[in-house]
């Protein structure tokens, strides 16, 4: 193949070219999450379920987490009405502070977007997330604008895909990919270990990635995605009373394990790749016995996993943007040229996402 065809071939895969993130500027270490949990719900909880809560806020995986309020005390009787208006107010905020950096970043201003796909699972706004931004980013009446729901943690990958497939043929358009979720909108608390769980590792957060057509940036080159609704059970959002509830299933990490290598391996081996050639992976970090459980079964090396781990213990599991923070960290450590990356996401429904990207 010659040089020019590999050139006009680069010109017309579409590219991420900047990444942004945007957390809310509260913050609780575990301790004190721990100890709001206990001073407001310790009494209603099994002497069981009060020991496992104790188990899981100590332990050293997760440092701190941000949140879209000034003090804890005001969930516990936050009204579905107030917690709706703080979705709208923060989902809304966080995303044009992602959005607005990634284009800085990537040298774009708004007269540039052609396109914008939001998604998020924590919230339900109708008109959507993109309309709010449209306006108060000043985006053209006329751009493309998608909202995504259902995906859970994995939204962020089909996303992403669908951002690349808005992009016009000139190739001069960008496209904002943003995930954001305020998983405190959500808040319930009951003698439940799904509950439990969910509050010991969930925060709010919010992330954008500039996507465009060119030579620059990390190229898309493919993604897959594996549905396995038979366990739609073991991780999703449930109605109670009106109200979402979180439920993860103690099975949860063996699910992952079962269908990561299923994923990544025809992933790979359809692009010509082995899981030795990649040089980083961006993992959702859900939690360590998820992460753990990859790393098993893709026998990946502790090194390659610090910048998810990182990302865990920094802001805890802000379910679909963590994938985005995990690589705005790898990015900032450092990458070259032809370096390959895999991007990994896992959702309700049980549903798995990666993306093949390259370093160009």
């Amino acid at each position: 193949m010659s040089d020019n065809k590999i050139m006009n071939d680069q010109k017309n895969k579409p590219c991420i070219v900047s990444i942004a993130t945007a957390s809310p500027p509260y913050s609780l270490n575990q301790a004190q999450a721990r100890d709001f949990m206990l001073r407001n719900y310790g009494k209603i909880l099994s002497p069981r379920n009060r020991e496992v809560m104790e188990k899981v806020f100590a332990h050293p995986g997760i440092g701190k987490r941000n949140f879209t309020f000034e003090n804890p005390d005001m969930l516990v009787d936050e009204g579905p009405d107030g917690r709706i208006n703080r979705f709208q107010e923060w989902a809304v905020d966080l995303s044009a502070q992602a959005a607005s950096k990634a284009l800085e970043c990537a040298g774009c201003g708004v007269d540039d977007v052609d396109g914008i796909v939001v998604n998020t699972c924590t919230g339900y706004l109708c008109p959507g997330v993109s309309t709010y931004l449209i306006e108060k980013m000043g985006l053209s009446r006329r751009v493309k604008a998608y909202d995504l729901v259902g995906s859970g943690c994995g939204g962020a990958i089909p996303n992403l895909e669908l951002a690349g497939g808005l992009l016009n043929g000139n190739g001069k358009g960008v496209v904002l990919s943003v995930s954001v979720e305020i998983c405190t909108a959500t808040f319930q608390m009951e003698d439940d270990l799904n509950l439990i769980i969910s509050n010991a590792i969930f925060g709010d957060g919010a992330a954008a990635a500039v996507v465009r057509k060119g030579t620059q940036g990390i190229e898309m080159v493919d993604s897959t995605s594996l549905y396995a609704p038979e366990h739609r059970e073991a991780v999703r959002y449930v109605y109670k009373n009106g109200q979402l509830h979180n439920r993860i299933a103690q099975r949860l990490p063996k699910i992952v394990k079962d269908s990561v290598g299923i994923l990544i391996n025809g992933l790979l081996s359809r692009n010509s790749l082995k899981i030795g050639d990649i040089s980083h992976w961006a993992m959702h970090a859900s939690g360590d016995k998820i992460i753990d459980a990859i790393q098993d079964e893709l026998g990946l090396a502790e090194e390659l996993l610090k910048p998810t781990r990182k990302t865990l213990y920094n802001h805890g599991n802000m379910s679909s943007a963590t994938v985005w923070f995990v690589m705005e960290e790898i990015m900032n450590n450092g990458t070259r040229k032809g370096d390959w990356f895999v991007a990994i996401a896992f959702g309700a429904g049980f549903s798995a996402h990666a993306f093949l990207l390259r370093k160009n």
